[in-house]
């Protein structure tokens, strides 16, 4: 079973690696710069269409984020998040 302690480091590291600024991220997102802070600090975890839109925005995996491991069927999520349109692909 996939745990929030082994999905928050990933969003903290991703959000690191960007290079972009938290107010950045949180513009683009539609979002408080607070809540990217809160990501961060780990004191929060972003909602579902928030951390879909975070993994359009910085080109991540969401399997990766997600800890799910690759060895099921593929399902494709595809729409509009936050003004944002993109796709997502998890494994089932």
């Amino acid at each position: 079973m996939v745990t929030v302690e082994q999905i928050r480091p990933k969003i903290q590291e991703a959000i690191k690696q960007s290079g972009m600024t938290q107010t950045e991220i949180a513009r683009k997102l539609n979002i408080y710069q607070s809540a990217v802070q809160q990501y961060l600090s780990g004191r929060a975890m972003p909602a579902l269409d928030t951390l879909a839109n975070l993994c359009i925005l910085l080109d991540l995996d969401a399997n990766d984020i997600l800890c799910i491991s690759d060895g099921g069927k593929s399902v494709s999520v595809s729409g509009s998040f936050n003004n944002n349109s993109g796709s997502i692909n998890f494994k089932a």
